[in-house]
């Protein structure tokens, strides 16, 4: 197609008038080249009408460069259609199916997550229904307002609220209006190793209570401060095989005593 700007604008009765010329070409037409040149003149008359009407649903998620695009497509469909006087104009025929086609497009291809499509046709019909009442009312209509000139619940009315968020969701990636904030991923449940842990620190410090401060404090060296068995008996005077036989035992009795078993701790206790 040539740029729209190579058509001059024109009155829309001159292009009632013209297109109708165009429609009575395209039925006395022959041959299949002479139809596509007169449907492509149609088309162009009114590539305006499309630009606009893509432009009432911007701002919902999709490009403006592919709603116009669906709504040129739209067009050479009711050119393709069109029967002469079964409509006022072919303008009056040609905007309910460019409209039909751009709904159409959001109801399949715009959301990004989609709701259940008995939300899709209430979002619609109380998208009507908010324009008239807002022109009765003089002001923003309430949930409870919209909700009895539709015939739902007000739970309904929010519910379509918030599933309307699906055209445009928030990443996860995003950061909110503090930039010092971290981003909503963090704000997600999500597995704390931290957390799975905490059960067994609490029990493991209770165990730890049972034991003197000098055992407590050979685990201590062993275990958090990472010292070997040969040094810790280097630091308290004793041989290594002291130090293992004694971690060993410690180490039973909290196993014992975190399982439940305090029978065994004394028997090894005792045979230690």
């Amino acid at each position: 197609m040539a740029p729209h700007s190579a058509y001059p604008r024109i009155s829309f009765a001159e292009r009632d008038l013209e297109t109708a010329e165009l429609f009575e070409q395209l039925r006395a037409s022959g041959s299949t080249e002479e139809c596509e040149r007169i449907v492509e003149q149609i088309v162009h008359l009114y590539l305006d009408l499309c630009t606009t009407m893509a432009g009432r649903y911007e701002g919902r998620g999709i490009e403006h460069d592919d709603l116009v695009q669906v709504a040129r497509l739209a067009l050479v469909k009711a050119v393709r259609r069109y029967e002469p006087g079964h409509a006022p104009s072919f303008a009056a025929y040609a905007v309910p199916t460019i409209s039909g086609e751009l709904k159409r497009w959001f109801r399949d291809r715009g959301w990004v997550v989609r709701p259940p499509r008995r939300l899709q046709e209430l979002r619609v019909n109380l998208q009507s229904v908010r324009s008239e009442l807002e022109q009765e009312l003089g002001a923003t209509p309430s949930d409870a307002d919209l909700a009895e000139a539709v015939g739902v619940s007000v739970e309904d009315v929010r519910e379509v609220a918030s599933a309307a968020t699906g055209f445009r969701p928030l990443s996860l990636d995003c950061s909110p209006a503090d930039d010092e904030r971290p981003g909503l991923a963090a704000f997600l449940a999500a597995d704390d190793e931290e957390m799975a842990g905490a059960d067994d620190r609490v029990c493991l410090s209770e165990a730890l209570t049972e034991l003197d401060d000098d055992e407590r404090e050979l685990l201590l060296m062993r275990y958090v401060e990472g010292m070997t068995q040969r040094e810790i008996g280097e630091a308290r005077g004793v041989s290594q095989m002291q130090v293992s036989r004694t971690l060993r035992r410690i180490t039973v009795r909290l196993h014992d005593h975190l399982v439940g078993r305090p029978g065994n701790t004394e028997r090894l206790t005792t045979a230690s």
